[in-house]
Protein backbone atom coordinates (compact mmCIF):
# COMPACT_ATOMS: atom_id res chain seq x y z
CA UNK A 1 0.00 0.00 0.00
CA UNK A 2 1.24 3.76 -0.99
CA UNK A 3 2.13 5.42 2.06
CA UNK A 4 0.23 8.83 1.74
CA UNK A 5 1.51 12.66 3.56
CA UNK A 6 -1.56 14.52 5.68
CA UNK A 7 -3.08 15.97 1.37
CA UNK A 8 -3.54 12.40 0.39
CA UNK A 9 -0.31 12.68 -1.78
CA UNK A 10 2.63 9.64 -2.41
CA UNK A 11 4.96 10.17 0.07
CA UNK A 12 7.95 9.70 -1.97
CA UNK A 13 6.32 11.64 -4.99
CA UNK A 14 5.41 14.98 -2.73
CA UNK A 15 9.57 14.50 -1.39
CA UNK A 16 10.56 15.06 -4.72
CA UNK A 17 8.42 17.37 -5.36
CA UNK A 18 9.14 19.32 -2.04
CA UNK A 19 12.77 18.91 -3.36
CA UNK A 20 12.81 20.69 -6.74
CA UNK A 21 10.06 23.33 -4.95
CA UNK A 22 13.14 23.98 -2.60
CA UNK A 23 15.50 24.48 -5.67
CA UNK A 24 13.18 26.80 -7.35
CA UNK A 25 12.92 28.80 -3.82
CA UNK A 26 16.89 29.12 -4.08
CA UNK A 27 16.19 30.44 -7.74
CA UNK A 28 13.55 33.06 -6.82
CA UNK A 29 15.44 33.89 -3.67
CA UNK A 30 18.58 34.88 -6.00
CA UNK A 31 16.59 36.57 -8.74
CA UNK A 32 14.89 38.14 -5.88
CA UNK A 33 17.75 39.88 -4.56
CA UNK A 34 19.18 40.63 -8.15
CA UNK A 35 15.81 42.43 -8.89
CA UNK A 36 16.21 44.52 -5.68
CA UNK A 37 19.88 45.68 -6.86
CA UNK A 38 18.22 46.69 -10.04
CA UNK A 39 15.91 48.47 -9.17
CA UNK A 40 18.14 50.78 -6.91
CA UNK A 41 20.85 50.81 -9.17
CA UNK A 42 19.65 51.37 -12.44
CA UNK A 43 20.60 54.70 -14.29
CA UNK A 44 20.75 56.12 -17.28
CA UNK A 45 17.66 57.71 -20.09
CA UNK A 46 15.61 54.47 -19.29
CA UNK A 47 15.49 55.07 -15.65
CA UNK A 48 11.96 56.08 -14.45
CA UNK A 49 10.40 53.10 -16.66
CA UNK A 50 12.78 50.23 -15.65
CA UNK A 51 13.12 51.59 -12.28
CA UNK A 52 9.11 51.28 -11.68
CA UNK A 53 9.21 47.50 -13.42
CA UNK A 54 11.79 46.51 -12.04
CA UNK A 55 10.01 47.13 -8.41
CA UNK A 56 6.58 45.11 -10.03
CA UNK A 57 9.02 41.93 -10.53
CA UNK A 58 10.40 42.12 -6.95
CA UNK A 59 6.89 42.92 -5.45
CA UNK A 60 6.00 39.65 -7.55
CA UNK A 61 8.97 37.17 -6.77
CA UNK A 62 8.26 38.49 -3.28
CA UNK A 63 4.77 36.93 -3.56
CA UNK A 64 5.81 33.62 -4.95
CA UNK A 65 8.61 33.14 -2.61
CA UNK A 66 6.13 33.02 -0.39
CA UNK A 67 3.74 30.71 -2.00
CA UNK A 68 6.44 28.77 -2.78
CA UNK A 69 7.96 27.94 0.86
CA UNK A 70 3.90 27.65 2.04
CA UNK A 71 3.46 24.99 -1.02
CA UNK A 72 6.79 23.26 0.40
CA UNK A 73 4.89 23.28 3.88
CA UNK A 74 2.11 22.04 2.53
CA UNK A 75 3.73 18.97 1.13
CA UNK A 76 4.98 17.76 4.58
CA UNK A 77 8.44 19.16 4.31
CA UNK A 78 10.54 22.34 5.17
CA UNK A 79 11.81 25.45 2.97
CA UNK A 80 14.67 25.93 3.26
CA UNK A 81 15.40 29.93 4.24
CA UNK A 82 19.55 30.19 4.60
CA UNK A 83 20.24 32.41 1.73
CA UNK A 84 23.96 30.88 1.65
CA UNK A 85 22.01 27.21 0.87
CA UNK A 86 20.05 29.26 -1.94
CA UNK A 87 23.66 30.58 -3.63
CA UNK A 88 25.12 27.00 -3.16
CA UNK A 89 22.09 25.48 -4.99
CA UNK A 90 20.37 28.08 -7.16
CA UNK A 91 20.83 27.37 -11.14
CA UNK A 92 20.15 31.81 -11.01
CA UNK A 93 23.74 33.19 -10.36
CA UNK A 94 24.47 36.73 -8.55
CA UNK A 95 24.28 39.69 -11.11
CA UNK A 96 27.54 41.46 -10.87
CA UNK A 97 26.19 44.49 -12.81
CA UNK A 98 23.34 46.03 -11.83
CA UNK A 99 23.25 49.49 -13.02
CA UNK A 100 23.22 49.02 -16.90
CA UNK A 101 19.62 48.79 -17.88
CA UNK A 102 20.06 47.15 -20.74
CA UNK A 103 22.23 44.14 -18.79
CA UNK A 104 19.78 43.91 -16.35
CA UNK A 105 16.68 43.52 -18.75
CA UNK A 106 19.39 40.54 -20.44
CA UNK A 107 20.06 39.12 -17.07
CA UNK A 108 16.58 38.97 -16.13
CA UNK A 109 15.64 37.17 -19.57
CA UNK A 110 18.04 34.47 -18.64
CA UNK A 111 16.93 34.13 -15.00
CA UNK A 112 13.17 33.60 -16.85
CA UNK A 113 14.72 31.01 -18.64
CA UNK A 114 16.09 28.92 -16.10
CA UNK A 115 13.17 29.49 -13.35
CA UNK A 116 10.44 28.61 -16.26
CA UNK A 117 12.34 25.85 -17.54
CA UNK A 118 12.56 24.29 -13.70
CA UNK A 119 8.54 25.00 -13.22
CA UNK A 120 7.88 23.03 -16.33
CA UNK A 121 9.68 19.86 -14.49
CA UNK A 122 7.77 20.95 -11.54
CA UNK A 123 4.57 20.58 -13.59
CA UNK A 124 4.98 17.20 -14.86
CA UNK A 125 6.46 15.53 -11.75
CA UNK A 126 3.09 17.20 -10.00
CA UNK A 127 1.20 15.83 -12.94
CA UNK A 128 2.61 12.41 -12.06
CA UNK A 129 1.74 13.11 -8.36
CA UNK A 130 -1.85 14.16 -8.74
CA UNK A 131 -0.45 17.01 -7.62
CA UNK A 132 -3.21 19.77 -8.31
CA UNK A 133 -2.01 22.56 -5.75
CA UNK A 134 1.73 22.69 -7.38
CA UNK A 135 0.53 21.91 -10.84
CA UNK A 136 -2.26 24.80 -10.76
CA UNK A 137 0.28 27.46 -9.04
CA UNK A 138 3.53 26.44 -11.76
CA UNK A 139 0.96 26.63 -14.60
CA UNK A 140 -0.07 30.16 -13.59
CA UNK A 141 3.64 31.16 -12.96
CA UNK A 142 4.27 29.89 -16.44
CA UNK A 143 1.88 31.50 -18.10
CA UNK A 144 2.51 34.71 -16.38
CA UNK A 145 5.91 35.05 -17.02
CA UNK A 146 5.90 33.58 -20.72
CA UNK A 147 4.32 36.99 -21.43
CA UNK A 148 6.83 38.54 -19.32
CA UNK A 149 9.77 37.09 -21.60
CA UNK A 150 7.73 38.44 -24.59
CA UNK A 151 7.46 42.12 -23.17
CA UNK A 152 11.03 42.13 -21.45
CA UNK A 153 11.85 40.85 -25.30
CA UNK A 154 10.40 43.64 -27.26
CA UNK A 155 12.04 45.81 -25.01
CA UNK A 156 15.77 44.97 -25.83
CA UNK A 157 14.51 45.45 -29.84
Amino acid sequence: MTKLNPIGLDLEKSKVLAEKLNALLADYSVFYQNVRGYHWNIKGDKFFELHDKFQELYEDLFVKIDEVAERIRTLGHTPHHKFSKYLKDADVKESTEVADGVQDVKDTLDSLKIIITLQRELLHLSDDAEDEGTNALMSDYIREQEKLVWMYSAYLK
